[in-house]
């Protein structure tokens, strides 16, 4: 009898979401998205991949996949997984001192390795681990103290569930799961069809981080592998816009997201709508200690720049060690990134995309009032900065982060036949920034723009 009364709770607390969803009014996507004011103006966000794979030091997920660990070894590393100088507090510090406005952990990747006490498997990091504590809960508060905003990653996609068979790659990696399945417990789900059961098991979990940590934002994985019919993605968005109306959820919800996700190349061009460009410090996404590929912090920088010019958010990884501890390589470029960040915040945060290209030749924003075009200079330049194309008049010109009012002429143009003539600004040595320098333009008005492809001055002054 107690069996059967454990049964039909766990059953209603896992069922209880699908029958909020269906029930969930039908809206269009742009009246759930009042909380993606905060995500367009935060800029920069820390990601942060740790789990079993940082203990070997391996390829997160993708190394037991693909074969290069057998199944059992990779998940062996749980012995190891001890997070033993976990300081979530430090981290969140130093995510703020480098200028980040929400961090992003990974609390369930492909493997299926929670790092919270879920009640829908065993595979996580109190009973499975070392660890022995609840490491969302721990994280979320930690940044909360710190005002940054909560962000957890959740793969939709579990390789070690019993009920989950990859599908888009069956030949080249795991087909059946050889973990024990009472890691997953499935008793009075028997007459459910092994999709039915995996679908309530994951929704099952997302409940339980909204209901555990309510996070400002889900970043969703792994939904390659099936339909938005097959994951249950407009239930599935429902549910959790009626758990928390202003929580985001990234793009890989196959087309039910909020924002667009980009990974590691920098856009070309700007994507539609909100966006956000994850890149990794080194080559890797969790710790890999013969991975040395680290990018410069101008690298970092002058990508970080590119995405505020086009209008997005940067979501910088760091691959803490199995014991938490992050790489110092990756802690000294958090830390140089933050001070250009101190030093240039009126050119970063509540920005929105700026020129379109041709005028200026590198990244540029605008202020929330188009009344100031901060111009980022990527290489220190030999003679002059130019801009053209710019119809008003300018007010004055200076290097972000400095007092000093730049000199600056105008060469050329036809202002009486609506031709403006290029600005040539004059930076001193003294004003240049060991990475990049930023240029302020207050101009008179909103900002007006010469687009034409040019023309014969035909009455000349």
């Amino acid at each position: 009898m107690k069996n059967k009364l454990t049964i039909a709770l766990v059953l209603f607390f896992i069922l209880t979401p699908f029958l909020r969803a269906q029930n969930a009014p039908d809206r269009p996507f742009k009246e759930w998205t009042k909380g993606m004011e905060w995500f367009k103006n935060a800029k920069l966000g820390i990601f942060i991949h740790w789990g079993l794979y940082s203990v070997k030091g391996i390829s997160e997920s993708w190394s037991m996949y693909h074969k290069r660990i057998s199944f059992e070894d990779y998940m062996a590393q749980a012995e190891g997984f001890t997070a033993k100088n976990y300081d979530p507090k430090a981290w969140a510090k130093l995510f703020k001192e480098a200028g980040a406005k929400y961090a992003v952990l990974t609390a369930k990747h492909h493997d299926g390795f929670a790092l919270w006490r879920t009640k829908l498997s065993n595979m996580n990091v109190v009973e499975k681990s070392p660890a022995k504590r609840d490491l969302v809960a721990l994280y979320s508060d930690a940044l909360r103290e710190e005002g940054l905003k909560v962000g957890l990653y959740f793969s939709l996609c579990d390789w070690s569930h019993p009920d989950y068979k990859p599908v888009v790659f069956p030949r080249k990696g795991i087909v059946n799961a050889p973990y024990p399945t009472d890691d997953y417990p499935r008793e009075g789900q028997e007459r459910l069809s092994p999709w039915e059961r995996f679908v309530m098991f994951y929704q099952g979990q997302l409940k339980e981080l909204m209901q555990n940590y309510n996070p400002d934002l889900l970043w969703f994985d792994g939904d390659w592998e099936h339909s938005a019919e097959e994951w249950r993605a407009k239930e599935l968005r429902a549910m959790l816009k009626n758990a928390n109306r202003d929580v985001i959820l990234n793009s890989r919800l196959r087309g039910y997201g909020d924002y667009k996700t980009p990974e590691q190349g920098v856009p070309v061009t700007k994507p539609d709508g909100p966006w956000e460009f994850c890149m990794t410090i080194n080559d890797s996404w969790g710790w890999q200690p013969n991975d040395t590929n680290f990018k410069s912090s101008y690298q970092i920088i002058r990508t970080f720049v590119e995405c505020l010019g086009m209008g997005g958010n940067l979501l910088l990884d760091v691959g803490p060690r199995e014991d938490g501890t992050i790489p110092e390589p990756e802690v000294r470029r958090l830390k140089d990134l933050g001070g250009w960040i101190k030093k240039h915040e009126e050119a970063v945060y509540s920005t929105v995309a700026g020129l379109p290209w041709g005028h200026f030749y590198g990244p540029t924003t605008l202020s929330p009032d188009s009344q100031t075009i901060y111009l980022y200079v990527l290489n220190n330049p030999k003679e002059f900065v130019a801009l053209k194309g710019l119809h008003n008049k300018i007010k004055k010109i200076r290097a972000v982060g400095g007092n000093k009012e730049l000199k600056w002429k105008i060469s050329g143009g036809a202002p009486w036949n609506n031709i403006p003539g290029v600005v040539l600004i004059t930076v001193p040595k003294e004003e240049l920034d060991p990475f990049v320098t930023v240029l302020a333009v207050e101009i008179e008005g909103k900002v007006k723009l010469y687009r034409a492809p040019g023309q014969a001055v035909k009455l000349n002054d």
